[in-house]
């Protein structure tokens, strides 16, 4: 850290001037009316939601014969742009930013879930800078204050043009970035073996729960009933928690089931179930099951779908989607109870060794995270120059 407040002390001792970004650049739009289901296999790329949220601005293939305006064209992502989400079920995760820090030859362009902003100078701000200033807390306060909505939140690109950044000088700026990358590279080590450990787990999880001979099968609507979620605006703060498709979003003084359920969310992260034994509520964006505990455990229930992959039954090109009628045809096995509940201790004590967050490498991934933030947003936070 010394030599970060070494470079502070020469290069801007007075502080920093902030700039609102509608007076740095400008916003685009994504493509509109095309999905990844329109491309395959081409020169040019398509950025999507899912990737500027989880802070990896990657691309999938694109065929060169998609028909792409002459205005879209003018919209192709390029070295340096920031990119934003452009809603959420929460206002916490609304324009969540990824930036493109590698160049590349591809055309890329981004999906119409997500927008982007351009500096009008690209020297004044290195890319790598770019992809921590826009996740830090200071700044993350400013773009939540742009959106709007009730079960859905909305970013105003019109009021992201008010979002005021620092623009230290570019050694200031390396410097932070060398800092940073190597809490990053600690945590990507961490991450790479629990990675390991999750497919250990996921290869016996799918082997205790592949089924032959007499084992009887039968529908999903057959041993469980899907209901939909629904607003918890009207409601007084409390204990039970709301879960939405990113898991608990609030807490409320009204549930909607108070016995073991799986939840499996509608939109968004189809692939993302949770496993809920306490009261709660849940937002539409997620369906909750009422479980026949006569013919299955419920564990046993939540375990066997995760191994269903139900991210392939999506129907959406945009935002992922499952449907209920889909879901009631998925088929279930039916072993003896004392079956389900052998497998479902097992696969208990494989689940809390890669995803319990009080021990073992979760725990560690999680202070390393938290080390991480308390030095981004330190470092990320400088004395506003006075003029």
């Amino acid at each position: 850290m010394s030599k970060i407040n070494k470079l502070i002390a020469q290069l801007c001792p007075n502080g920093l001037e902030y700039h609102k970004l509608g007076e740095l650049g400008q916003f685009y739009g994504g493509l509109s009316g095309k999905s990844k289901d329109d491309f395959s296999g081409g020169k040019a790329k398509l950025i999507t939601y899912m990737n500027v949220f989880s802070n990896i601005a990657l691309a999938l293939d694109v065929d060169d014969k998609v028909r792409i305006g002459e205005n879209e064209k003018q919209n192709t992502v390029q070295f340096g742009d920031v990119l934003f989400t452009a809603s959420s079920e929460t206002l916490n995760e609304c324009g969540m930013s990824s930036v493109l820090v590698t160049e590349t030859d591809a055309l890329l362009y981004l999906n119409s879930f997500c927008f982007g902003f351009r500096l009008a100078d690209r020297q004044l701000l290195n890319p790598a800078f770019s992809k921590y200033l826009f996740r830090s807390t200071e700044i993350r306060k400013q773009i939540i204050r742009t959106a709007n909505g009730v079960t859905r939140f909305n970013v105003s690109k019109e009021k992201m043009k008010q979002v005021a950044i620092p623009i230290p000088p570019l050694p200031v700026q390396q410097e932070i970035v060398r800092i940073l990358d190597n809490f990053t590279h600690l945590t990507a080590e961490l991450t790479a073996e629990l990675t390991a450990r999750q497919s250990q787990y996921e290869y016996y999880r799918d082997k205790l729960l592949t089924f032959d001979g007499d084992i009887n099968w039968v529908k999903l609507e057959d041993i469980a009933v899907i209901k939909n979620g629904s607003t918890y605006k009207n409601f007084n703060e409390g204990t039970i928690p709301v879960y939405g498709t990113g898991g608990i979003m609030t807490y409320v003084d009204t549930f909607a089931y108070d016995k073991p359920t799986v939840l499996i969310p509608r939109k968004g992260s189809i692939d993302k179930l949770y496993y809920v034994d306490e009261p709660f509520w849940n937002v539409d964006t997620i369906f909750y099951t009422e479980i026949n505990d006569e013919l299955i455990e419920p564990k046993f229930l939540y375990y066997f779908l995760q191994t269903e992959r139900l991210e392939n039954l999506n129907i959406a090109g945009g935002v992922p989607s499952l449907t209920q009628t889909m879901l009631k045809l998925v088929k279930i096995p039916l072993p003896p109870l004392a079956e389900q509940a052998r497998i479902v201790s097992i696969l208990d004590k494989f689940d809390a060794l890669v995803n319990d967050l009080s021990s073992g490498i979760p725990a560690e991934i999680e202070a390393r995270q938290k080390q991480y933030e308390y030095y981004r947003d330190r470092l990320l936070t400088f004395k506003e120059k006075v003029s």
